[in-house]
């Protein structure tokens, strides 16, 4: 079994940063693209970032490209998001998950979530 933890949520100011982490742990993910999605509240789970386990690879939904950026350590199974330039509407627990396809359809593990909220 494979446990996907984040860190590195909290509460920033418009226009501020945050930088989330997702470490996996147990069964390795090194051959699975890795990615993030977030849930505010009130609307459904969306896609946020994506990347490649075996290229730098990467895709954003648009309303983040520019000022996210989403990147991996293989060697020590852990993803980041850099989330820059952050907007009120960014406001929403945010899941690591990993997917064995790089499609995002169905990843098969997921992280419990961690808060972002961003103040106006």
């Amino acid at each position: 079994q494979v446990q996907l933890a984040e860190s590195g949520g909290g509460l920033v100011q418009a226009g501020g940063s945050l930088r989330l982490s997702c470490a996996a742990s147990g069964r390795t993910v090194a051959r699975y693209a890795r990615g993030w999605f977030r849930q505010a509240p009130g609307k459904e789970r969306e896609f946020v970032a994506g990347i490649n386990w075996h290229t730098p690879t990467t895709i954003y939904v648009d309303s983040v490209k520019g000022r996210f950026t989403i990147s991996r350590d293989n060697a020590e199974n852990t993803v980041f998001l850099q989330m820059n330039s952050l907007k009120p509407e960014d406001t929403a627990v945010y899941f690591c998950a990993a997917d064995p396809t790089g499609r995002w359809i169905s990843p098969d593990y997921w992280g419990q979530g961690t808060q972002v909220t961003v103040s106006s």
